[in-house]
This record gives structure tokens, sequence and C-alpha cells, in this order.
């Protein structure tokens, strides 16, 4: 295991992602200021995303059925929970995009090499409207506190 988003796990046999990029912003707007630089101030943190970007082969990795089960997750708008295999938990986020690109069809049509991009963008302090509260339940203890990346991802009871 990678990664999970909510109840998605990346792992090989789903979508292995060969690079992880972060790129986040921080806001100063400027104010005009006549004969001098424009003075500028701090705001707050602006966009936080993350793209997954790699490479499938179905014959070894995951295929589509992977992209199908992330795509009814980025429908139905919630937020998801973030977490790394180490248990670094990066926070909620949203799925923004997915990009796919199919290759080296076989004679039956199905693609040896799917090409994917997915970007994610952070969220704060979702509501619980934006989780659903089954989603809210799946994802805490009897305690109420977050559970375990073990036991998101079923290994643990």
């Amino acid at each position: 295991m990678m990664m999970i988003l909510g109840q998605f796990v990346f792992q090989r046999v789903t979508v292995p992602y060969q690079q992880l990029q972060r790129s986040s912003e921080y806001r100063h707007p400027a104010q005009e200021r006549i004969g001098q630089r424009p003075a500028r101030q701090f705001v707050g943190p602006g966009d936080d995303t993350i793209t997954l970007t790699g490479e499938l082969l179905p014959e070894f990795t995951g295929g589509r059925l992977a992209f199908d089960q992330l795509r009814k997750m980025a429908d139905s708008g919630k937020a998801w929970p973030l977490i790394e295999a180490t248990g670094r938990m990066y926070g909620w986020w949203v799925i923004g995009s997915i990009e796919e690109t199919s290759s080296e069809f076989m004679v039956d049509g199905l693609a040896q090499r799917i090409e994917f991009s997915m970007t994610l963008s952070h969220v704060d302090n979702p509501s619980v409207n934006d989780l659903g509260q089954q989603e809210l339940n799946e994802y805490t203890t009897g305690t109420g506190q977050i559970a375990s990346i073990g036991q998101m991802a079923g290994m643990i009871p």
C-alpha cells in the first residue's frame, strides 16, 4: 500500500502512481504606492494541490475499474482523507480531475498501457454535509477518532 484516499487504496493492484507533485500557494496581494514598490500583506494560504501521475500496465497493475471507482468518488463531490502509508495525514482532499490515455491495444480493444494524471485539491475542515454521515462513520472509530490506516484498508478490525 502506498496511500489511501477515502476508501480507495493506492497500491500495485489498483493505481500505483510513480510521481507525486505537491504545489502550495500563499496569498500576498499588492497595494500600489506612489514612488515605492507595492506593499504586500499576507492574507492566508492559497490553493494546495497534489498531482499524481503514473503508468498502468493492466497485465500487472490496476486498470479501468480502479479509475471507475475514483471517478465515482469524484462525482460525489465529497472531501476524503488522504493518508500516506507511513501514517502521515495530509488532511481532507477533493478530486479535481482525472485524466487517462490508453495505448498499445490488444485485438479485443484492451489497452496494454494506460498513462494517468489525477489532481487533488486540499479543503479546510469539511462539514458533515460535505462528507456525508455514512462516510464520516466509516472513517472514525467508536471514540470519534480517525481510524488507523490499517483499519481503513480493512487489514485491522
